[in-house]
């Protein structure tokens, strides 16, 4: 399995036949590596409806044909516009070709602004667990730490995680250090950092914090790979 990071939250996930995208935040993004005409992909993952967040979603899948996959309210959104949607929402799961997909929750907002007036309610947001190949990888979106994390590694044995480090709107080190605690993967890479000089984070420091807690940190470059 290929991952690789394209800066903020925004992973690109390579399976076999299958290619995904979650929070494809790259136009706007001066730290994104690549343009978005260039990514491909069969199916975009949004955790929650903020502009950072969806991002180029609507424009790689009307190019691409992807399948948005999204809480109900982003879903029937970009549904109204014509791209193919599937709509999930907390505790809920779905076999997808290319594995399982299972919504959680996240602590955070979601509204999106299409540029034509006031943010656009766009329901709650969420994490996902992806089932892949056999592996569970947690993408937490953007949230504070909170308990259930440790319910959903309890059912969801994980070999990695995506965690925001950022602080401000999300979790900061020491929140994403508890988190790891709860959580428990064999890996984690940091996510929602140094975009803008409001989430600027020392990569360094969680990373120790990582290794004490016996978990790799792989605090991945935008536009490096990685695979599992």
């Amino acid at each position: 399995m290929k991952i690789t990071y394209l800066a903020h939250s925004c992973i690109h996930i390579e399976t076999g036949k299958h290619k995904l995208l979650i929070d494809p935040f790259i136009s706007g993004n001066a730290l994104a590596p690549v343009k978005a005409n260039d990514i491909d992909c069969n199916y975009i993952l949004l955790t929650h409806g903020h502009d950072d967040h969806v991002g180029d979603a609507a424009d790689i899948a009307r190019r691409t044909g992807a399948t948005i996959i999204a809480n109900y309210e982003i879903a029937t959104y970009f549904g109204a516009h014509g791209l193919a949607t599937h709509g999930m929402y907390h505790g809920g799961k779905w076999d997808f070709p290319f594995g399982r997909v299972k919504m959680v929750i996240a602590h955070h907002g979601s509204g999106y602004s299409d540029g034509n007036g006031p943010l656009i309610y766009m329901g709650n947001p969420a994490g996902f667990v992806l089932t892949l190949e056999g592996r569970n990888i947690y993408h937490a979106g953007d949230t504070c730490v909170f308990l259930d994390m440790e319910l959903i590694a309890r059912m969801n044995p994980l070999e990695l995680a995506f965690l925001p480090i950022g602080d401000n709107f999300t979790m900061g080190l020491e929140e994403a250090t508890e988190a790891l605690r709860l959580l428990r993967p064999k890996k984690v890479v940091p996510v929602h950092y140094d975009t803008w000089d409001l989430i600027k984070a020392d990569t360094a420091a969680f990373a120790a914090s990582a290794a004490y807690l016996n978990v790799e940190a792989a605090v991945m470059k935008p536009g490096q790979v990685i695979e599992i």
